[in-house]
């Protein structure tokens, strides 16, 4: 909401003074700094709340004498650096995103295949990390398995295929072939959007309104797995391997007709 800058910062003075959240051994630091992300800067949807507010925002968790000293992440829209398609065109944006620490696009649906996922990552991705390098911020790109809205808004049923993990790991090898260091996977228990990783089962009950797609017949843990070896790949801990079916899984897994997630 407009005008409500000053509530987000006295949030945060409160759980960082009374709480301690930045104490919190669990709490994520980068760099040396705690991380607060900042998420849906710049896109072209009508968010009630405009440029000027969000550089505001973003000083104080960077500058505050009490409150400040963090690590700001903000989540921008896939196209923010064209100011194009999901993002604003308004040259403000790029001015705005150049004070963050860690820029993050959102990609989920922006490609549905495993060839638009290459053609993202050869043209957009790759510019997005020259510009970030460039303006010396680090580069968050976010990967996903597959999508479907079906039940939720009755889109597509299965709009973009998991394929048997593939098109998950063609973008951790896009990732680690750009040499960016880190990625975001979305998303852990995203069910409504049929992005989960979480452990899903594929027999489920089903009702006569509802259709799920399945995880194809692979374990319920298989995404878990996939994504602690695409951690292993960005890490250099393994070799960049196209294919992701030297896992015994996705070689003899079969399409099910069950159910687990959307």
């Amino acid at each position: 909401m407009p005008g409500r800058m000053s509530q987000v910062m006295d949030d945060w003075r409160n759980l960082k003074k009374q709480m301690g959240v930045t104490q919190d051994r669990t709490y994520l630091f980068h760099r040396g700094q705690p991380v607060v992300a900042i998420w849906g800067i710049g896109f072209n949807d009508h968010r009630n709340y405009n440029l000027s507010e969000c550089r505001q925002l973003i000083e104080f968790f960077k500058h505050d004498p009490e409150a400040g000293g963090c690590t700001v992440m903000l989540g921008v829209p896939a196209h923010w650096r064209e100011l194009n398609n999901d993002a604003v065109n308004d040259p403000e944006l790029l001015k705005v995103i150049a004070m963050a620490d860690v820029v993050s696009p959102w990609t989920v649906g922006r490609y549905t295949d495993i060839n638009g996922a290459d053609k993202y990552a050869a043209t957009t991705l790759a510019a997005d990390t020259s510009w970030c390098r460039e303006h010396k911020i680090d580069y968050l790109p976010v990967v996903f398995p597959g999508f479907s809205w079906h039940n939720m808004y009755g889109g597509t049923f299965n709009q973009i295929p998991r394929l048997h993990g593939q098109f998950l790991w063609s973008q951790f090898c896009a990732v680690k072939r750009a040499g960016i260091s880190m990625a975001y996977v979305a998303m852990f228990d995203e069910v409504d959007e049929g992005t989960a990783i979480f452990k899903c089962a594929n027999d489920v009950p089903t009702g006569t309104n509802s259709q799920f797609v399945t995880f194809e017949g692979l374990p319920s843990d298989f995404y878990l797995k996939l994504v602690g070896k695409g951690t292993r790949l960005i890490r250099g801990e393994i070799p960049l391997t196209a294919q992701v079916a030297d896992d015994k899984y996705s070689r003899t897994a079969k399409p099910s007709p069950s159910t687990s997630n959307n």
